[in-house]
């Protein structure tokens, strides 16, 4: 049975600094390490980590929101991760919230979450 994660993590830098970071192919190759296939245009295809990472970008709301549909193989529910931005005296705080994660998917892409994406990308503004 698919699971949901829901976190919320701080990042020393503004919403518009962040919302760039995550949508912006050459900020994400600058935090990630790796090139990126990102696009704002709803419905375009995007791969992180050397395609590690692929899914269809859903909609965005400049500098507040990202949606983003996540590939797994053989999954028939949408895995759909919804980011959203908000300002917060220590800069941005970004609530992550990814839902319909395959059971066998679970604890790596927790992992992920907190170890390297949002480790790396906090990294990335201090």
């Amino acid at each position: 049975m698919p699971k949901d994660f829901k976190k919320y993590f701080i990042i020393p830098g503004t919403p518009d600094e962040v919302y760039n970071a995550l949508t912006n192919p050459l900020a994400i190759q600058l935090w990630t390490g790796e090139p990126a296939i990102m696009s704002t245009e709803p419905g375009s295809e995007f791969s992180l980590w050397s395609g590690s990472i692929e899914g269809k970008n859903i909609s965005f709301e400049e500098n507040k929101r990202i949606v983003q549909q996540w590939y797994f193989d053989d999954q028939e529910e949408e895995s759909i991760v919804t980011i959203k931005l908000h300002p917060h005296a220590k800069g941005t705080s970004v609530e992550l919230h990814h839902t319909n994660i395959p059971d066998t998917e679970f604890g790596e892409m927790v992992d992920g979450w907190n170890q390297s994406y949002f480790m790396s990308l906090d990294e990335f503004f201090e």
